[in-house]
């Protein structure tokens, strides 16, 4: 395993339990966190860190103005009153500053992941992990060099429905797996997000480092995000991010990879098109993906013009073996036994412990800083779920099929190859 990683990772890092062996925090120190971004998921992620008595949100950023002080108000209702700053590279220069939490939109996750790395300083960054494929290999490269805790954002993996179904797969109760399914499903509107034309920058946004390595565009409100909806649209662009595939395709796909050992796909092959949504976005608003692994055929379907459930669920994840079924997500697990089996069906719903995400998935976090052990999301696996996403997408935007070279990081497909990897506007350079 640690020869087919080597590329990923890099030569002579070990994949061990405890991987890291920087400074060790004692039991009662608390833990100086920086964040960065403090839209939708910033504000979510320090209600949580605030939540924790062994954090201390020493300081915040954002580039626009209101969520700042947004963020400032919130943290004062904790009695908290943190430092604020505009430029991240402040809190990474900041040597009170343990660790930071990254909730900026996905094209910032590597470059500031890595930069934190190199400044000594753990990190809780979300999914997915990147925008390109090459970056999420530096991410990696970046922890493992540094020794650095990296957690993702992969919640889930933190929830007591996902550990089961975790736990029911490696117990070999499902029999035989050859088929996974995952899926979503909505009513989006015809009009979409609209049609917003160009406009002024709003006050208090700096628009331009808000697209850092990105390239220069005019302020558009849906590329933004900010003000549209409670769900960023930022992600419909493939500047910044990759739609549903790489937003809900990470969370549907990343069970899968904690039940089967962090595999990764040996071929891919996508279509998807806009086929009803009429506005300005970039991606699709219908796609299917397949996937093939090693031992099973993975299929992803968004289907966001039809909100027909599948096994009563809008979205989740389903792993069909031999002898029985596990459908999982975050409302519960179910155990389903085929015709004629003898295993006996399993409910797990309606559970509020297991039910919990967020704040178990901050407290391993934080755990690990302390301690120096690998957390429940560890950077490389929601890298290896990540590139999956992004190999998908991929495929559908190159009309072609994929093979996965997992030794080399690469895919077959030469024509594909340049598109792996990050294309960063001046100055921004992503060096680990």
């Amino acid at each position: 395993m640690i020869e087919r990683r080597k590329i990923l990772i890099g030569a002579g890092a070990a994949l061990t339990t405890s991987l890291f062996t920087g400074r060790v925090k004692g039991a009662n120190d608390r833990i100086a966190v920086g964040h960065i971004g403090l839209g939708a998921m910033g504000s979510s992620n320090l209600g949580f860190a605030l939540k924790l008595p062994d954090v201390q949100v020493a300081t915040l950023c954002d580039v626009y103005q209101p969520h700042l002080e947004k963020a400032v108000a919130a943290a004062g209702k904790a009695e908290v009153k943190p430092k604020t700053v505009k430029d991240f590279r402040e809190i990474i220069a900041d040597k009170s500053i343990d660790a930071v939490c990254i909730s900026t939109p996905d094209h910032w996750h590597a470059y500031m992941t890595v930069e934190a790395c190199k400044a000594g300083k753990d990190v809780f960054v979300e999914k997915p992990s990147s925008v390109y494929v090459e970056e999420g290999q530096k991410m990696v490269q970046a922890a493992r060099k540094y020794n650095r805790v990296v957690q993702a954002g992969t919640m889930q993996r933190s929830g007591g429905y996902f550990k089961k179904a975790a736990e029911i797969v490696k117990s070999g109760v499902l029999g035989e797996v050859t088929f996974v399914h995952t899926w979503q499903s909505g009513a989006v509107k015809k009009q979409g997000w609209g049609k917003p034309a160009d406009a002024p920058v709003p006050e208090g946004l700096d628009w331009d480092m808000w697209l850092g390595p990105a390239r220069k565009v005019p302020f558009n409100l849906n590329r933004w995000g900010v003000g549209v909806t409670s769900f960023p649209t930022f992600r419909y662009f493939w500047d910044y991010a990759g739609g549903a595939m790489t937003d809900w395709g990470v969370h549907l796909i990343d069970p899968v990879h904690q039940c089967f050992g962090e595999p990764m796909p040996t071929s891919i092959s996508a279509m998807g098109d806009k086929l009803y949504v009429d506005d300005n976005v970039d991606t699709p608003d219908t796609m299917m993906a397949t996937f093939r692994y090693p031992k099973f055929l993975l299929t992803y379907e968004s289907r966001t013009a039809n909100p027909m459930p599948m096994f009563g669920q809008g979205a989740a994840t389903s792993i069909h073996g031999t002898e029985a079924t596990v459908i999982v997500n975050r409302g519960g697990c179910w155990l389903v036994p085929n015709k004629g089996s003898k295993i006996e069906a399993q409910t797990y719903e309606n559970d509020r412990e297991m039910r919990d995400l967020n704040l178990p998935h901050w407290k391993n976090f934080i755990e690990c800083v302390k301690s120096r052990a690998k957390p429940i999301s560890d950077i490389e696996t929601c890298v290896r779920s990540s590139t999956a996403c992004i190999l998908a997408n991929l495929s559908m935007r190159h009309k072609t099929q994929l093979d996965w070279d997992e030794t080399n990081w690469t895919v077959r497909q030469s024509n594909v190859r340049p598109h792996l990897k990050a294309k960063y506007r001046s100055p921004w350079k992503l060096e680990v």
